[in-house]
């Protein structure tokens, strides 16, 4: 099976440097292995968008010549095929309508109970539920390209719609990658544990899971992880050769000093041509 790796960023704000190692990353594990690397827009959260963030972090990528295969995907477009799967599920009880509110859960001990499983609740203003009692095995952990067997907590019926009547995160990103045939998904480490969740609904839907690389986050002196949510500063559009090697360092690459007065194009082939997973370091956070 030929290798088909992406790059899936929200467009909450500009491209920062945790971003682009993912970026990075991904990019090089794909095109190592001769494969193929898409991008895709997770734009399905507007509360959480900034407007033009997207065509930025397209003209950031770009400028650190890393080109994408094929065309763009945005998520705002496949609402279609997100609500067809939701009514299947529905249809044949892998799903249930819930009417917790945060405050109920929280109150719970900050974990769903299963209260609404067997209430039979309709659509109205409800979110829409998992039913993970249908599967046969609980999907409690999974190997990871870079850490090894990884345990997670069981996990409770998460959300797939959410009650305001947005897709959820571990719904369309499982339905994306799968229509995409994504092989490998390489992402941060601050997605491991939705990494169970995704896979029960592969599992639900009969479909052949991904294989996943979980990255090391950057984090600040202060320990906060370099995230738009945390007004992480764009990365530079100017000092593109430098910082692109600065994330070849980041990822345990070596980079050649000589190397960040190169073109990004000329970065990315050396880059290709020595990346060496057992080279990146086996953390969950790495202060930049």
């Amino acid at each position: 099976m030929k290798y088909i790796g992406r790059f899936a960023p929200s467009p909450s704000g500009p491209l920062h440097f945790g971003s682009l190692v993912t970026a990075v990353a991904s990019y090089l594990q794909a095109k190592s292995k001769n494969g193929l690397w898409h991008v895709r827009i997770e734009d399905i959260d507007p509360p959480r968008e900034f407007n033009g963030a997207a065509e930025d972090i397209l003209n950031t990528l770009l400028t650190y010549q890393l080109q994408w295969d094929g065309e763009l995907v945005y998520q705002s477009q496949q609402t279609k095929r997100y609500q067809r799967i939701l009514n299947y599920l529905q249809e044949n009880d892998f799903s249930y309508y819930c009417q917790c509110t945060r405050k109920i859960i929280k109150q719970q001990g900050g974990f769903y109970l299963g209260g609404c499983k067997n209430k039979h609740l309709l659509k109205n203003n409800n979110a829409q539920r998992i039913n993970l009692s249908r599967l046969d095995i609980a999907i409690d952990h999974f190997h990871d390209q870079l850490h090894g067997r990884i345990n997670t907590p069981i996990n409770d019926d998460f959300i797939i719609k959410r009650k305001d009547g947005l897709y959820a995160y571990n719904l369309a990103v499982v339905l994306d990658d799968i229509n995409q045939n994504i092989t490998e998904i390489v992402r941060g480490a601050d997605l491991i544990e939705t990494t169970t969740k995704q896979l029960s609904l592969y599992k639900i839907l009969d479909k052949p899971a991904p294989t996943y690389l979980h990255l090391p986050l950057v984090i600040t002196a202060s320990g906060k992880k370099l995230s738009k949510q945390n007004k992480a500063q764009a990365i530079s559009k100017i000092n593109a050769p430098e910082t692109l090697c600065r994330a070849l360092t980041f990822l345990g690459q070596n980079p050649p000093q000589s190397l960040s007065s190169k073109s990004c194009l000329k970065i990315l082939h050396w880059a290709v041509i020595h990346w060496n997973l057992n080279k990146i370091p086996k953390k969950n956070e790495i202060q930049s």
